[in-house]
């Protein structure tokens, strides 16, 4: 009897001791080990990051760095680093966040209103893990171009701006394909026809949006600006384009960050393809990122017999249309004596 007693007290205090530490184990795998105020945080664990690595990032967002370190040991996470974004939801426990470390999300990145390539792949590289460099030298890949029939100066054509989702981790190239992508999806067998209509590949639709896009920030006015240089470029005349001009300005510089409101008629002269004063036809490539409403208006343009415009001076944002140079010539006397009038010299 007694030697049972003893036996049952044991059994009871093993119980009790394995419940004791289950229940420990337990909160140290499943309580909450979090410590920020907001509903989620965001860490990027950038390619090639050893456990040390993700273990520094993790530490500013957890109550014990000793209990996450001991579950992603426990849960073979340690030899097991994943790159990209990781998203923490407050009150996430240990083994919650190496969950969350194990599933990367995806990042929604975006950008419009970039005038070169340069710009873009800057945008594009405050937003992703690849740099600005990496996507500049992707992008410009003469094997890269060759493939694709572009060149260096009609390569922007094919970031198409909108909002589009990639892990942060993505690579360069990877980024450009998938832009390439975008950009053959985006050009259906029915805008091709459009395009063909007008007498334009898609690339030089992209050049012409792009003066559009930077003659006027009115969507519903760009179909009539349009027709406009489709006008002027089915009669064989210069485009006489004051963007293309402000652009070749700012590429002869190297500085696209000049301010131009004014072309003056010293920058008429400059010797650019750019320049559509100087010559002929479409510039060599897009002087800007035109948005969809710019490329759908140049495949969609307003028929009419104008050939000059000029900015109001009475609606401002819009212009003044004229079929011919006698007319245009009186709305550009109003514009110009406008400017002088509020001084702008430049």
């Amino acid at each position: 009897m007694k030697l049972r007693k003893i036996i049952g007290i044991f059994s009871l205090v093993v119980v009790i001791g394995g419940t004791i530490l289950g229940v420990y184990f337990y909160k140290k795998i499943f309580a909450p080990n979090t410590k920020f105020s907001d509903r989620e945080v965001a860490i990027y664990i950038p390619t090639g990051a050893q456990f040390e690595d993700v273990s520094k990032l993790v530490a500013p967002y957890v109550e014990s760095v000793e209990t996450f370190e001991w579950v992603a040991d426990k849960k073979q996470y340690t030899e097991n680093v994943k790159a990209g974004k990781i998203v923490f939801t407050n009150g996430m426990s240990s083994n919650d966040l190496i969950t969350a470390l194990r599933n990367p999300v995806p990042v929604k990145i975006s950008f419009n209103n970039q005038e070169t390539l340069n710009d873009a792949v800057g945008r594009i590289g405050q937003q992703l893990e690849p740099d600005s460099l990496a996507l500049l030298q992707a992008f410009t890949d003469k094997k890269f171009l060759e493939e694709n029939g572009l060149t260096e100066d009609d390569v922007l054509s094919v970031i198409i701006p909108n909002t589009y989702e990639f892990f942060w981790n993505t690579t360069a190239t990877k980024v450009r394909d998938r832009m390439v992508e975008e950009y053959r999806k985006f050009w259906t067998p029915e805008r091709k026809a459009k395009a063909e209509a007008q007498g334009l590949t898609p690339l030089q639709v992209s050049a012409l949006a792009s003066i559009v896009h930077k003659e006027t920030v009115k969507s519903d006015e760009r179909p009539r600006v349009a027709g406009v240089y489709l006008n002027r470029l089915n009669k064989g005349m210069k485009l006489q384009a004051d963007p293309t001009v402000i652009y070749a300005k700012k590429k002869v510089d190297n500085d696209f960050g000049q301010v131009i409101k004014r072309v003056l008629n010293a920058y008429l002269p400059i010797d650019s393809p750019y320049n559509t004063y100087k010559y002929n036809g479409l510039p060599p490539g897009p002087i800007a990122m035109p948005d969809i409403t710019a490329i759908d208006a140049v495949l969609n343009p307003e028929k009419h017999n104008y050939l000059y415009f000029c900015a109001s001076v009475t609606n401002f944002g819009y212009h003044e249309f004229a079929v011919t140079e006698a007319q245009h010539n009186a709305n550009s006397a109003k514009y110009h004596k406008w400017l002088d009038q509020n001084d702008i010299k430049k």
